[in-house]
């Protein structure tokens, strides 16, 4: 019983079914900073959505939990699963694949090694699907935490086991990051139309306007009569940085040293 993008009907609504607990306020930053400058272009708008506040460090330790339900969440690409723990406490976690509800699942390092369940790096087998993935020991999962994806245990030599990202990106972490079982559920969210530009309006997504048609005062490649090239030797953004073939991230970046193989 897998949910795909044609049974999203079936899901339950917010308003009748989230746990209101866990439903918080969070403010829409449109792509802007503390400052309200704006520092991603073409967001903006979208629908009203609250946060659903997902349990990604899996706080309660060798307690069981039961899936209630499967929720929608418009926060994400993933579904998410409503847990009713053992000791009275309720929780969403990122819904694996074939995670459905009645299941039972656990987190600690004595878990066993099924869907859903959380352990430590150091406890899983090579080969095993595993998503939400910490970077650093009890800072929560970072890593593979999208719509369909999932990574794998290389190896492991010492204290870090290596890791194949969904990118293709090898890269060491330490034994004790705790991952979760399973690939993320959702597995047909790629195939998804969006079939007019309204629905992107709805997801909060701006027109997007090419430079090549701006004025020269606003974008490096606007202005010229007519159509005209851009006269430079490679595309820029709008502030003259090169857009394409440029490295982006930090050379001196405190991960830098624990990437085995770039994507």
């Amino acid at each position: 019983m897998t949910i795909s993008m044609l049974e999203r009907t079936k899901l339950p609504k917010f308003k009748t079914f989230s746990e209101k607990k866990l439903v918080i306020f969070s403010h829409n930053k449109t792509g802007r900073n503390n400052r309200g400058v704006i520092t991603t272009r073409h967001r903006g708008g979208g629908v009203k959505r609250l946060y659903r506040i997902v349990d990604f460090r899996r706080h309660e330790q060798i307690v069981p939990a039961q899936v209630i339900d499967i929720h929608y969440d418009p926060n994400r690409k993933a579904r998410i699963a409503l847990l009713h723990y053992s000791n009275g406490s309720k929780g969403y976690i990122l819904q694996p694949d074939k995670l459905v509800p009645g299941s039972v699942v656990y987190a600690g390092s004595n878990a066993p090694i099924s869907i859903g369940n959380a352990l430590p790096l150091g406890n899983i087998p090579a080969a095993v699907n595993i998503h939400n993935i910490e970077l650093l020991p009890g800072s929560g999962g970072k890593l593979v935490r999208s719509a369909g994806t999932y990574a794998q245990i290389m190896a492991k030599e010492g204290n870090f086991v290596t890791i194949k990202l969904p990118s293709g990106e090898i890269r060491l972490i330490r034994k004790d990051c705790y991952a979760t079982i399973g690939q993320v559920g959702n597995i047909d969210h790629m195939n998804k139309i969006i079939k007019k530009a309204g629905r992107n309006r709805w997801l909060g997504i701006r027109p997007t306007v090419r430079g090549l048609v701006m004025n020269p005062v606003d974008h490096p490649h606007g202005g010229g009569e007519g159509r005209a090239p851009i006269g430079r030797s490679a595309p820029v953004t709008p502030w003259g940085k090169v857009a394409l073939g440029r490295k982006t991230r930090k050379p001196k970046k405190y991960s830098t040293p624990y990437i085995v193989k770039r994507r």
